[in-house]
């Protein structure tokens, strides 16, 4: 593993912590890029590293009661069958498909981490029940098909439409990638098979001891830095990454 792997971690870590997003987002570029990995294998481990960051980065949010579990009921469970049938769907495109989805995801997502989120309820009127439902579906859905685990469109999506708290949406967030990521990767198990790949467990689980490592210090750091700057830092690096991504699959796609 080299030093760009590890501080990639890292990073991995911090974002989740702090942001309850962007784990994967960092993680499938890493995987691809830096690694070396084929996209289907890349995004199999990251459903399953972002997972695993994320089930210990929401402990110190369980510990402070920032978890609103009846939306993670509405909004998770959903997502965890939209996860399934992304996952599932993706055994019908090619890779270049997955990397272009992808690398537009990151472009939208720098959009939803640029808007301001205010404090105070943004809606006086909340949506119907059904709505969050299919909401979170398609979240979810989204999820399995390009491997991301959603966070920077779920923590919007529990503030402006569940009515709740900036911070109780992180750790919101937090538990619902954990659904999403359980449902999706056990999905790729069999997408990884039709395909002869197999996971490469000892670079995942050192990735996953870094990352929660850095999502220990996310967490602490959660109340001590301003999120919105982060946000926005995080939403530029998603231009570039997102931006460099759509450019290098198309470069490589018309040039072989």
């Amino acid at each position: 593993m080299n030093i760009l792997t590890i501080i990639g971690a890292i990073f991995i870590g911090l974002s989740l912590g702090l942001l309850g997003s962007g784990g994967s987002i960092i993680t499938v570029p890493l995987l691809i890029y830096v690694v070396g990995e084929p996209t289907k294998l890349a995004i199999a481990e990251s459903l399953l590293i972002v997972g695993c960051i994320s089930s210990f980065s929401s402990i110190g949010y369980i510990r402070r009661k920032l978890i609103d579990w009846p939306l993670v009921v509405l909004f998770g469970l959903p997502s965890m069958l939209g996860t399934y049938v992304g996952a599932w769907s993706s055994q019908f495109v090619l890779g270049i498909i997955q990397l272009i989805s992808f690398a537009a995801v990151m472009l939208i997502a720098s959009r939803f981490m640029l808007k301001p989120m205010v404090g105070h309820d943004p809606l006086s009127v909340q949506p119907p029940r059904t709505t969050l439902s299919i909401i979170g579906f398609g979240v979810g859905a989204l999820a399995g098909f390009v491997g991301v685990g959603g966070g920077f469109l779920i923590v919007p999506a529990l503030h402006l439409l569940g009515k709740i708290p900036l911070h109780r949406a992180v750790g919101t967030s937090l538990v619902i990638i954990v659904m999403q990521s359980i449902s999706g990767f056990i999905k790729y198990q069999g997408v990884l098979a039709s395909n002869d790949i197999f996971i490469n467990w000892s670079l995942v689980g050192v990735m996953i001891l870094i990352g929660i490592a850095g999502a220990m210090a996310g967490v602490r750091l959660m109340d001590r830095l301003p999120q919105l700057t982060l946000k926005r830092i995080f939403a530029y690096l998603l231009i570039v990454l997102g931006s460099y991504m759509l450019v290098s699959s198309l470069y490589t796609h018309f040039t072989l």
